[in-house]
């Protein structure tokens, strides 16, 4: 498979076009990834467009691809949302990378109640622009077209309002209901929630339930906050056909 790289902004480039890589991309591809003039590569924008072309040039601050071929893909419907608390260490980290690589299409980082690290707003800004780096680098990684957006942090009262325009699942694993036996539709799009290490407090499901969330497990056992998100993607994307 031809190695992927990714142009800072939105391109209108057609076959036979020029489309170059600079700064931290134009290095990584030509010092890292060494690649070669001659050599086929891929290149995308993130919002859709997918490239193919031959390496004309090839620096550590410049890499020139001549376009011989063009899609552009549309964005998934419905979309898949990953709502993940915010995690001690890099747990929450993980499982944006892990998440981005499975197919995940928005990424939010929730201050839950029993979430050990905290955001105040100089904080937000970084840690949000850190989640952007790791989604990037990882959707990248995994040649996706299109790369999850990371929003600004939400708190619970802020993320029961998605309840009534999406389908809200809460992975619990005391719930009743298994994440596998939910009917999906294909109009509606489906926001997944996972709590910190030490649950989602009984308030905060109280009020998710209220707004119209539905509780779901993960089979019989006790999923970090890591891997939950993770592998609730992978139920949902083979319930929905992309796998």
């Amino acid at each position: 498979m031809a190695l992927h790289f990714l142009v800072e902004a939105a391109t209108d480039a057609a076959p036979g076009a020029a489309v170059t890589l600079t700064g931290a991309e134009a290095h990584h591809a030509a010092a890292v990834r060494r690649v070669r003039v001659g050599e086929e590569v891929t290149v995308g924008d993130g919002r859709g467009v997918w490239l193919t072309g031959v390496v004309e040039a090839a620096t550590p601050k410049e890499v020139v691809v001549r376009v011989t071929a063009r899609s552009d893909i549309p964005a998934p419907s419905p979309r898949v949302t990953l709502v993940q608390a915010l995690a001690k260490g890099d747990r929450d980290e993980l499982a944006v990378q892990a998440a981005t690589e499975l197919g995940v299409d928005e990424i939010v980082p929730w201050q839950a109640a029993r979430s050990v690290s905290r955001w105040d707003a100089a904080k937000a800004a970084k840690g949000r622009a850190r989640w952007e780096t790791i989604s990037r680098e990882a959707a990248k990684q995994a040649h996706r077209a299109w790369i999850p957006d990371v929003t600004e942090i939400v708190t619970t009262s802020r993320l029961t309002a998605r309840a009534s325009a999406s389908v809200v699942l809460v992975l619990e694993p005391t719930a009743d209901a298994a994440l596998t036996a939910v009917e999906f539709e294909a109009d509606r799009d489906i926001v997944l929630v996972v709590g910190p290490e030490g649950g989602i407090a009984p308030e905060e499901l109280d009020a998710l339930l209220d707004a119209g969330a539905t509780l779901v497990r993960l089979g019989d056992t006790v999923l970090r906050t890591s891997t939950a998100g993770p592998a609730a993607l992978a139920v949902v994307s083979a319930a929905l056909g992309r796998w």
